[in-house]
């Protein structure tokens, strides 16, 4: 049976996202793991694969969570960038690359939570996940995962894209954008850092993970800057989750 997303088919789709292919399926455990083994079988940089159901998509940490159908945009983009600077900060170069763009539907102002979460109203709206495959010292390919929440119930705990938003609107806003953050090259640049901090969700507020501290923001190589007690200059941090103190969350 055909699967078709808003009435498009892959086909169609892959013409107007401007990608050489589509993979477009009803019902997988997780996008990413397609995304991988086309990869590893040749698939051309901007593969996309989407899928209407997930059941078990994959975030950070081998989270798992199933996804609805018809609730959302669950997908992975294959890449294959040769920077590897511009690979260590891609998570929060999409970040600021989808934020505006979900913005426009999203009725409010998109926030970013480091590493890679977009917020609005202080719920949950998307998230990215970069997973790359290296041979040697080089990637071979990035399967970049994102999850947009679409149709969700009012009293939902995420947030997502109010009216009659069909999910081949965004996609032909968010892969052009997408697809042009990868192509950047080199760490964060102040321009870029200074749009992370008018959309940062967690600057000035306490923590509890990484460390116990106030948020500062982040440095151009991607890090999360925290000032702890009792320390001299903020500490940077690649690695982890912010988790926020329970009073200012």
């Amino acid at each position: 049976m055909q699967v078709l997303l808003d009435g498009r088919d892959a086909a169609s789709l892959a013409r107007e996202l401007a990608v050489p292919r589509v993979l477009l399926l009803a019902r997988v455990p997780s996008t990413m793991d397609v995304a991988h083994a086309a990869a590893a079988e040749g698939a051309s940089a901007g593969t996309l694969v989407v899928a209407d159901t997930q059941t078990a998509g994959r975030g950070r940490g081998g989270r798992r969570w199933a996804s609805a159908a018809g609730s959302g945009i669950w997908l992975t983009l294959i890449e294959r960038p040769d920077d590897a600077e511009a690979l260590s900060v891609l998570s929060l170069r999409l970040g600021l690359a989808a934020a505006p763009v979900l913005e426009r539907w999203a009725g409010d102002r998109v926030q970013l939570k480091w590493p890679n979460d977009l917020m609005v109203r202080g719920r949950k709206l998307a998230g990215i996940l970069v997973e790359a495959r290296w041979r040697d010292s080089r990637a071979e390919w990035v399967a970049i995962g994102m999850g947009v929440n679409v149709a969700v119930p009012d009293d939902s705990a995420v947030a997502g894209l109010p009216g009659a938003t069909t999910r081949a609107e965004v996609l032909a806003e968010l892969v052009p954008a997408v697809r042009a953050a990868v192509r950047l090259r080199g760490l964060l640049t102040m321009s870029e850092l200074e749009a992370w901090a008018a959309r940062d969700f967690g600057a000035g507020k306490s923590c509890s993970a990484p460390v116990h501290g106030e948020v500062v923001g982040i440095d151009a190589s991607g890090a999360l800057l925290v000032a702890a007690a009792g320390e001299p200059a903020p500490r940077a941090f690649r690695d982890g989750s912010l988790l926020f103190e329970a009073h200012r969350s």
